[in-house]
């Protein structure tokens, strides 16, 4: 499976270069972006939740290097935390500004009739990070979250000596998450000697995630390491075991990649974390969505009436493993 997605994703990249190194005599008619049909503005939105925490720095930073490289204005939008309703009105406020496509990070299921709306007013829209399966967007770009638990949870294996008890660390319902936490799982359940003995409720929180495992520490005191599927896990579950003063004792695979969790592992209380390729997310939605704006790929000799979309549905961006041995490569 992993290498069908690099397949795909390479030959969309030979794709978007060719296009990219066209003379502008090759550019397909499709004007859906230009300001000058008086209908779109070549604009593109990222719309999240959460925009407070520090993992979306690199989408922030992805989506700014795009619009440079593209030519084209970028904004990013919605609430600084954990709020539905407030994401829902920054897309329909984006919709109304009538932009050439919108990027959505798609957490929940809540967010699909906001998306379908802004589809059905012509406006494109691709997921990243968290995708809407069920919505009508165009295509998903992101990490493929259950490779990324189960390499998590391989390497979580490796360092406990392949037995022992641990407990996972996520925020519970949020479906790429749920999709991590099913790849450890998988990882794990290669190992007869190995068992998972707690899930724990982060809230996406690092206090929480804190409060959490030092639950867990404290009901299992022979718990030989934590899987953290988010960031907050990593960093909460770092505080716990450094106030009870067990650091290397306990293994811990961490996710993400701000200067706290590559601290810990500085430090010797984090073992490794998988880290996204975060700022590949917008920039390769919004590759998507002005290829598709503004260049025609003959797939077929009709493509709207061949019920062509002309895109790639789906992206993963992967993963690096990071340890003591490169953390310093990934600090900002």
């Amino acid at each position: 499976m992993g290498n069908k997605r690099f397949n795909h994703l390479s030959v969309f990249c030979i794709l978007m270069f060719f296009f990219l190194s066209c003379d502008s005599g090759k550019q397909a008619p499709n004007t859906a972006g230009n300001t000058s049909s008086g209908k779109r503005q070549d604009i593109y939105f990222e719309i999240s939740a959460l925009g407070a925490n520090t993992y979306f720095y690199d989408h922030k930073m992805g989506l700014k290097q795009a619009g440079e490289d593209f030519g084209v204005e970028t904004q990013y939008k919605g609430p600084p935390d954990w709020n539905m309703p407030a994401m829902i009105q920054a897309i329909e406020l984006a919709v109304a500004r009538k932009p050439a496509g919108i990027m959505v990070i798609g957490f929940e299921e809540s967010l699909n009739d906001a998306v379908n709306k802004a589809v059905d007013a012509g406006i494109p829209v691709v997921t990243l990070d968290s995708d809407l399966p069920n919505s009508k967007r165009i295509a998903f770009v992101g990490t493929g979250n259950y490779d990324a638990g189960y390499k998590g949870g391989i390497k979580l294996a490796e360092l406990i000596g392949k037995k022992g008890k641990l407990a996972i660390l996520t925020k519970v319902g949020q479906d790429n998450l749920e999709r991590r936490v099913q790849g450890y799982r998988d990882a794990l359940a290669t190992f007869p000697d190995i068992e998972i003995v707690r899930t724990a409720d982060t809230k996406s929180e690092v206090p929480m995630a804190a409060q959490a495992a030092a639950s867990v520490l404290s009901a299992i005191p022979d718990l030989a390491g934590f899987g953290c599927v988010e960031a907050a896990g990593g960093a909460g579950c770092a505080t716990a075991i450094k106030e009870a003063g067990i650091a290397g004792t306990v293994k811990v695979v961490a996710m993400d990649r701000d200067n706290d969790i590559l601290n810990y592992i500085k430090n010797g209380i984090i073992d490794a974390t998988v880290v996204q390729q975060t700022a590949l997310m917008p920039y390769y939605g919004l590759m998507i969505l002005y290829h598709l704006n503004h260049y025609d790929i003959p797939v077929s000799t009709d493509n709207t009436a061949a019920g062509v979309t002309g895109v790639p549905r789906y992206i993963d961006t992967g993963t690096i493993l990071v340890n003591k041995s490169n953390c310093e490569l990934f600090m900002r």
